[in-house]
């Protein structure tokens, strides 16, 4: 009997309450929207537009409910739509309808009036992206509050044609190539890292001048994390020149790009090519050359290229005597490395042989006359650039061997205005002296190395005889 009394009162129960629960789980909207429902909750309701697309005219009311919007009645957006009223609108493309339907969220959005996302309208017609392409139109979601750490967020529209112009009527690209991003040093920042002051939010409109203006702004955000590079690059050429006026001179995103930045150790192919943006012509000589022909004609990846004599960052200017001091130092970072001239089978001995000659030796003692604040000496001491060349050199073997030899006497004469035509004869060479090279001077060693010991004994043998024979005579 009690089970039996128990059954009743819960279908009771149940009876009572179901319709509440049934409402409780319908999606709260206005009245508004369900009366729209009646027509637009039909999944195959849709429109054939004049370009024969057809557009469904569907709303999910479970997606709209759950949206930022959810609690808007249509009108709210589709101004002059009612239950009595309901105009009809020709339209040719679905891509007409999107830009169209994107213009009314300027209606209420209006800090956007201001800034980029006000100029999307206009980009649309060229194939940009509006408002419902990043927001979507019946379920709009809030944007994260992460959103300026989100990448794919920027790229929803920067991955499209889009551009900027300057007051000088130029035009900068402002997509990015969405392939080359993955693949640079910067692949696991956010777009905000850089581009900080951009958020989902705000997104100012900048105007500048120039193309070149836009880009020496962008390039004062490298500092921000490369502060150690940005400090060497005071002490730059590049620096000077800019700071005297010339906008020309090239700043981090001239050598480095933008977006698809290269790991710049890996491909000195690359890192050459870029100083040929500015130095053209030198780069043509340089590639002539036989560090050039190597890098570019057989890939060699051992020959210097321009940062290893010019730097990087702190480039000096070769014109001065602070420069060309350091050149066979320079030179001698390749040339006096044994592991790799033993590859090419040349001599290391270049660096040592020239330290020791005359020139090397008042080279060495103009520097210490510096070290002491004597800097009153000015007068270029030859080094290895004045017989080898700069950007243009060449062999020493082989058939371009002759040009070095014929050079060799006019770069004599710069210093030695009254040197003959056999004067250079004078000079071995770096290479040390053997039965094949200078086999005179050779032989005149060997007998200096076998004489010299033998006099040396000798004098000490008669310094002991003439002790011994002083005792002797005492």
């Amino acid at each position: 009997m009690r089970v039996g009394l128990f059954f009743v009162l819960t279908f009771a129960l149940l009876f009572l309450f179901l319709p509440i629960a049934v409402t409780a789980a319908q999606p709260s909207v206005s009245g508004n929207v369900h009366h729209c429902l009646g027509c637009h909750g039909n999944k195959d309701f849709s429109l054939e537009l004049q370009k024969k697309e057809k557009l469904s005219l569907f709303i999910d009311i479970n997606n709209f409910a759950g949206s930022v919007h959810g609690s808007f009645d249509c009108s709210a957006c589709h101004a002059g739509f009612s239950a009595e009223k309901h105009p009809g609108r020709v339209l040719k493309t679905i891509r007409e309808y999107a830009v169209s339907g994107s213009a009314t969220c300027k209606t209420c959005h209006a800090k956007f009036k201001s800034s980029m996302h006000a100029k999307m309208t206009e980009i649309a017609k060229k194939g940009g992206k509006v408002c419902v392409d990043c927001h979507g139109a019946h379920s709009i979601k809030r944007a994260p509050k992460g959103v300026s750490k989100d990448s794919g967020y920027c790229l929803a529209c920067h991955a499209n044609e889009l551009e900027m112009s300057f007051r000088d009527g130029g035009k900068q690209s402002l997509k990015v190539d969405t392939e080359a991003l993955p693949l640079s040093v910067h692949s696991k920042l956010y777009c905000s890292d850089c581009h900080f002051g951009f958020s989902a939010e705000e997104h100012p409109q900048r105007i500048f001048k120039s193309k070149r203006d836009y880009i020496l702004a962008a390039s004062e955000s490298c500092r921000r994390c490369h502060f150690d590079k940005y400090t060497k690059t005071l002490e730059s050429i590049h620096y000077t020149m800019l700071s005297q006026g010339n906008l020309n001179t090239p700043v981090c995103v001239d050598c480095h790009g933008a977006h698809s930045i290269s790991h710049t150790g890996k491909d000195r192919t690359s890192s050459a090519k870029r100083c040929e943006n500015c130095h053209g012509d030198i780069y043509k000589i340089y590639a002539a050359s036989v560090h050039g022909s190597a890098l570019f004609n057989e890939n060699n990846q051992d020959v210097p290229v321009c940062a290893d004599c010019h730097r990087a960052h702190n480039i000096l200017d070769p014109r001065t005597f602070d420069y060309r001091e350091k050149v066979p130092q320079m030179c001698g970072n390749c040339h006096a490395n044994k592991a790799l001239m033993g590859k090419y089978g040349l001599s290391t001995a270049v660096l040592n042989s020239y330290l020791q000659d005359f020139h090397g030796v008042t080279l060495k003692l103009y520097k210490k006359q510096k070290d002491f604040g004597d800097t009153t000496t000015t007068r270029p001491i030859a080094v290895c650039i004045d017989c080898h060349g700069v950007h243009d050199i060449t062999s020493t073997i082989g058939p371009k061997s002759s040009i070095v030899k014929a050079n060799l006497l006019r770069r004599c004469q710069k210093c030695h205005p009254n040197a003959s035509e056999n004067f250079p004869d004078s000079w071995i060479s770096h290479y040390e002296p053997s039965l094949k090279k200078a086999p005179l001077v050779y032989f005149i060693n060997l007998i200096y190395k076998i004489f010299i010991p033998f006099m040396m004994v000798g004098l000490i043998l008669q310094i002991l005889l003439h002790i011994w024979r002083y005792a002797v005579n005492r």
